[in-house]
């Protein structure tokens, strides 16, 4: 066991690296090539390590962040080689996030002078949001707390029906109106139960709708409200779930979303789906909003907080 599986625990650990593992094997074959035959960092490998950062759906301004940053390393070092290449470029992504507001976690938790702690879930259909917000109840529910879950997506006729199946399998309570409810009075129900149970942990689900701008965030605005009346600094927080499979659209999602709301945290999904786990790095760098969570597989306990240097260590260390 090596000092991260001490710190991260075991399990956790073999997750990260299996959800990892396609983005992992997918860009060590492109870097391979990318160095084939040279010995040192110059410009055509700087120059081939740019597509492979840009292809594995890094973003270009993240990518060029990153360039310019190994440039200057080389630059000072006067020589690095390209088996040096990879923890330079693994100590650079790592400072990134550190620089984007990327916290190292180890486990569920909340502060201790917000109870109960609401957090309003949004994001667009099919990105996992029903599936993450069971996840997150889950793991928080093993954590010790309370929780209790807002069916505040009533437009989509199997959302409510989703969100009751899953906390059911996980045994937390639920407060529903049905479809076609209106998402600010359950909200505003959902939070006064939670008061009167003293719960520790509350989710709201939300419409996950991008038709629109302006209604959106007429809509979420309006739930935010609501949820004021009975809890003043409700929601403590915006938690938006993406797709990092989708890769660009992802980055095009996160855009939307921010102009329409406030949002404070990122929950990205399917990565053991997809060889484009860089977009955490790219997304995290362009919204510098943290990444709070990530999902690595079809289990239950397969959603994870999001640990940098867990992340970082997984997606570059050569085996």
């Amino acid at each position: 066991m090596g000092f991260f599986d001490k710190l991260f625990g075991k399990k956790e650990k073999e997750s990260l690296n299996q959800g990892l593992l396609k983005t992992k094997e997918s860009f060590f074959g492109k870097l391979a090539k990318a160095i084939a035959g040279k010995t040192s960092v110059d410009a055509d490998v700087l120059d081939n390590l740019e597509e492979v950062l840009i292809s594995g759906d890094v973003g270009v301004n993240t990518t060029l962040k990153i360039i310019k940053r190994i440039e200057e390393r080389v630059a000072k070092d006067k020589y690095v080689s390209t088996s040096e290449l990879n923890t330079v470029l693994k100590q650079e992504v790592a400072n990134l996030l550190t620089e984007n507001n990327t916290t190292d976690t180890i486990s569920f938790e909340i502060p201790a002078d917000k109870r109960p702690y609401v957090i309003m879930v949004v994001g667009v259909n099919g990105v996992g949001k029903t599936t993450t917000i069971g996840k997150l109840a889950y793991q928080f529910k093993k954590a010790g707390y309370n929780v209790v879950l807002g069916a505040s997506d009533t437009f989509r006729a199997a959302a409510v029906e989703q969100l009751t199946i899953w906390s059911q399998r996980v045994g937390v309570d639920i407060v529903s109106q049905g479809m076609n409810a209106d998402p600010a009075s359950v909200a505003f129900d959902t939070l006064s139960s939670a008061k009167a149970k003293n719960a520790d942990v509350v989710i709201i689900d939300t419409a996950g709708r991008l038709h629109n701008k302006i209604n959106l965030m007429n809509e979420l605005t309006k739930i935010k409200m609501v949820m004021k009346k009975v809890i003043p600094d409700a929601p403590h927080d915006v938690l938006l779930v993406l797709d990092a499979s989708t890769g660009q659209n992802a980055i095009e999602q996160c855009r939307q979303f921010t102009a329409a709301t406030h949002v404070t945290a990122l929950a990205l999904t399917k990565l053991d789906g997809t060889a484009k786990g860089g977009v955490v790095i790219g997304i995290s760098d362009e919204f510098k909003i943290p990444v709070k969570y990530i999902g690595v597989g079809e289990k239950m306990d397969d959603l994870q907080v999001f640990n940098r240097t867990e992340f970082v260590d997984s997606l570059f260390s050569v085996d």
